[in-house]
């Protein structure tokens, strides 16, 4: 991970430890223009499926985290 930024690195390592706990990984593509673009690479849990958080979840999550740590950062893009 390569984000500078204090905050933005607290959500994203905060966010790893959710995602890696169903296999899941983040990748730190860029903050440009207070947009952050993360990689979401889903998980596998066959035992729980829906345990792995989606797309629009980790996003969700990643949006309120970031209005409490990196205020400056308007829009979270996942891909």
């Amino acid at each position: 991970m390569k984000a500078n930024d204090t905050g933005v690195k607290t959500v994203l390592e905060n966010m790893e430890v959710i995602v890696a706990s169903e296999g899941g990984a983040l990748e730190f593509i860029s903050l440009e223009d207070s947009q952050l673009i993360v990689k979401y690479i889903k998980g596998v849990n066959e035992e729980c499926p829906e345990c792995v958080p989606d797309h629009e979840m980790v996003q969700m999550l990643m949006e309120n985290s970031l209005t409490i740590y990196a205020p400056h950062v308007s829009s979270v893009e996942i891909r």
